[in-house]
């Protein structure tokens, strides 16, 4: 039994089985060939800037910069949720990258100069990530439709130039960039779920108060007011 479990597993066996289940199987071995096959210098560098929207180093500086952002403002539940949704997630697909063991569509050739396996793409994944969370972030404090609008359709496009720069460099195959943006979402999506208890919590550790002074409501930890209420 564990030798059958062992031999299913393998990275090569769990390969074929994808194969198996994958219907875009002939679309992707025509998609990325047709692009590379029309690389010129100049659309390498537009593709190139691209997939900088999804590189490490660009979500690295961006992800410590909002960490940072929120220490200063004490949101000790936003910070959490980053570090969670965005680095984490991308930890776990570069596991689900060394399991599933898929070679990418180009190894050598001009332009090609790619190392690791190709599914699921770790960029588009980082880009669905960051640009989701940041998303999801900043929708709740967009009350006009036009600017909510605005900031959906930028993050759907930002992650879908990562994702088609991807392909169109020979880097991943189409079901890489589609399985990274799926595994994206869920994995936001989970995060909003299993945070929720983190916020009410938050938010039950605050209340309102008037004070006399000025008369403008003023949010201030619960154990403040207590202490407030002690003195008087």
């Amino acid at each position: 039994m564990v030798f059958v479990t062992n031999t299913l597993f393998l990275p090569q066996n769990f390969v074929a089985l994808l194969a198996l289940a994958n219907p875009f199987g002939g679309t992707d071995h025509e998609v990325a060939p047709w692009f590379h096959q029309r690389l010129t210098p100049a659309f390498v560098a537009v593709l190139r800037a691209f997939t900088d929207f999804g590189s490490g180093e660009w979500i690295g500086i961006v992800v410590f910069a909002l960490v940072l952002f929120f220490a200063w403002k004490r949101w000790w539940p936003s910070l959490v949720t980053l570090i969670v949704a965005v680095p984490g997630g991308m930890l776990l697909n570069e596991w689900v990258k060394i399991l599933v063991h898929r070679q990418r569509p180009f190894l050598d050739g001009p332009f090609v100069d790619w190392s690791g396996y190709s599914f699921a793409s770790g960029h588009t994944v980082g880009a669905t990530l960051l640009y989701g969370q940041l998303l999801l972030f900043i929708l709740p404090c967009l009350k006009a439709r036009h600017w909510r609008l605005f900031s959906i359709l930028s993050a759907i496009s930002l992650v879908a130039l990562v994702g088609f720069s991807r392909i169109a460099l020979g880097a991943h195959f189409l079901t890489d960039v589609l399985a990274a943006i799926l595994f994206g979402i869920i994995w936001l999506a989970l995060c909003v779920v299993l945070s929720r208890p983190i916020r009410r919590d938050s938010l039950r550790s605050q209340a309102a108060v008037i004070f006399p002074e000025d008369n403008e409501p003023v949010l201030v930890p619960v154990e403040h007011v207590a202490e407030r209420d002690s003195n008087f």
